[in-house]
This record gives C-alpha cells, structure tokens and sequence, in this order.
C-alpha cells in the first residue's frame, strides 16, 4: 500500500493543503459569525438568519475539511514513513489541539444558535486568533523539521 501513495503522494499533498485551507478559513470565520450574531436578540429573525449561515458553515466547509485534512494527512506520513519522526508527532499533537478547538466552537455556536450567550466578544476576537497561531507553527514545523 506505501507504493500506492508514494504513487499518489503529490495528489494526498494537494488534497491535505487545500481542505486544509478550507477547514483554518472557516475556523476564522466560525468566531466572526458569532460577534455577527451578538448584535441581534435571541429568538429574533437576526439570529435565525446567522444560526443558519453558521449551520451551513459547520456541515458543509468545517466538518468535511476536517476530516479530509486527517485522512490525507494521516496517508501522506504514512506515505513518507514518518510517524518515528519528532517533527510529526509534535505537529499532530498541535493538530488534535486544533481539532480540539474546532469542537469547542462548534459546540458554543450550537448553544448561540439555540439563544445561549455563551462567549462574549471580547472572548470571541480572542479565541479567533487560535487557528492563526496554531497555523504559524504547524507550518514552521513542516517546513523546517526541526527534530
């Protein structure tokens, strides 16, 4: 099977980079819609109108992104026999970080979208910054392998 990819392994490449992009592009998003939403009471069209469009959001960019970037991540270093690399493992430890916030705001926008105010915006521009930061340094460590 590691001949398969090796074969593949630019296509698995492009694959992870782009949905890749697609998942931190809706993660930035994600916080805005909900800063979006505050401006409008609970139960009122306003609101209805941002848990739809966060809705969307989640199922159709953020779910699906995540997964295909793990799929054809995990291909690619299984491809590249990476997985006793230091490089790796601190990479993924940073993406499970990551999935992890993905989860976290997922679950704060369903209560918004139910009429919970659950994040403030202060906290909501705060926790936008995440995927950024987690970003500069999944980059930098593929980039350099470093360990």
């Amino acid at each position: 099977m590691q001949d398969a990819l090796v074969a593949i392994y630019v296509w698995l490449k492009i694959g992870h980079v782009i949905f890749m992009v697609f998942w931190l592009a809706g993660l930035f998003m994600l916080p805005r819609q909900c800063i979006y939403m505050l401006d409008h009471a609970p139960g009122s069209d306003g609101e209805a109108k941002w848990a739809r469009r966060m809705g969307k959001l989640r199922k159709i960019i953020l779910t699906p992104s995540l997964i295909l970037v793990w799929v054809f991540g995990l291909l690619l270093a299984y491809a590249g026999g990476w997985f006793t690399n230091g490089w790796l493992h601190a990479k993924l430890t940073l993406v499970v970080l990551l999935s992890g916030y993905h989860g976290w705001l997922v679950a704060k926008t369903k209560k918004m979208a139910a009429g919970a105010r659950p994040l403030s915006e202060k906290t909501l521009r705060m926790v936008g910054e995440v995927p950024g930061l987690l970003l500069v340094l999944i980059v930098t460590l593929v980039y350099l392998k470093p360990f």
